[in-house]
């Protein structure tokens, strides 16, 4: 099993490059961004030791079937995927905040109600509740976008207080984010799944707003099984549920969340099997077909191709070269 975990290339017209938790970055021409999603997986805002087999084509390969699938309700960065693990668009100038939306109480609105908060983001969460809960309408929970270091809970009232975003551009936010969970919530439905959390990033071109990032994959986002939701919830149970939740989880139990002094468990290969595993159900599950697994030799050598074949073809068409 093979794990890409980070790559190093030099592209003609390449300006800059950006290693994040999970993706490495290339800007072409200062035009247009190559976005590789690595095999990196990241919980509790912390890049965990060992990289995850597959697990970046089915990130990329999910996120554009959800991005061409909502191209009719925001426009969105991507120009091109040249290979299972890359996405190649348009640069934006990203918002500094996060657009998280919850179904369901679940996650970290759940270790936050379970603490006794009420209030999450400046929205009142009712009483009574249980973990796993459906709430009555989806509730906006942004964070802040940490360059470094953990993202933070944040309200829309000290967003515009602050200046991080304008009134007008986040009142589009919301609604966009409105209308994007309702239709990952209905994709989700028709495989038999609960689309119960996740989040959107959206950034600005030549003044418009555009939807940027991944959307709906296992990373950004929390899926439930429908199937027996409700005698779970009945029973007290916890819901089967697909997701990077596991991961944290496991974390956890094995006395880790991210604090100051706590060390990160060691990933046996069993255990890293196992995540690819239910990387490839999830990607599986949500689009009803087979997982191809990419049988290259050499993987790095095959994404390294494939862009250069982009850029090439793009500088040739824009009289570039």
């Amino acid at each position: 099993m093979r794990a890409v975990n980070e790559t190093n290339f030099k592209f003609p017209g390449q300006k800059n490059f950006y290693k994040g938790k999970v993706r490495d970055v290339y800007t072409i021409e200062n035009q247009f961004l190559v976005m590789v999603v690595t095999d990196r997986i990241s919980a509790f805002d912390v890049v965990l030791p060992e990289g995850i087999p597959n697990k970046g084509q089915v990130l990329n390969q999910i996120a554009f079937r959800f991005l061409e699938a909502t191209r009719d309700i925001v426009p969105n960065w991507v120009i091109s995927v040249p290979d299972p693990m890359v996405t190649i668009g348009y640069v934006c100038e990203p918002f500094k905040v996060e657009m998280v939306i919850r179904g369901y109480l679940s996650g970290h609105a759940w270790r936050e109600y379970k603490s006794g908060k009420r209030i999450i983001c400046g929205v009142r969460m009712p009483d009574g509740l249980i973990e796993n809960d459906r709430f009555s309408e989806p509730i906006i929970t942004p964070t802040t976008k940490a360059s470094v270091g953990h993202d933070e809970d944040i309200s829309r009232e000290e967003i515009l207080k602050q200046g991080i975003v304008s009134a007008e551009d986040y009142a589009q936010m919301e609604t966009y984010t409105r209308a994007l969970f309702k239709r990952g919530t209905e994709m989700a439905a028709e495989k038999g799944l609960i689309l119960v959390d996740t989040k959107y990033e959206f950034g600005k071109k030549d003044g418009k707003i555009f939807l940027i990032d991944e959307i709906h994959t296992p990373d950004s986002s929390r899926y439930f099984y429908s199937d027996g939701y409700e005698q779970r919830q009945a029973k007290g149970e916890s819901q089967k549920q697909l997701s990077k939740e596991f991961v944290r989880q496991w974390l956890i139990d094995n006395g880790f969340q991210g604090k100051e002094g706590q060390k990160v468990p060691a990933m046996s290969s069993d255990y890293v099997k196992s995540v690819s595993d239910r990387y490839v159900e999830l990607y599986e599950k949500i689009t009803g077909e087979k997982f191809i697994k990419s049988e290259s030799a050499d993987i790095k050598e095959r994404i390294e191709k494939n862009i250069l074949e982009f850029i090439h073809a793009f500088q040739k068409k824009n009289h570039l070269v």
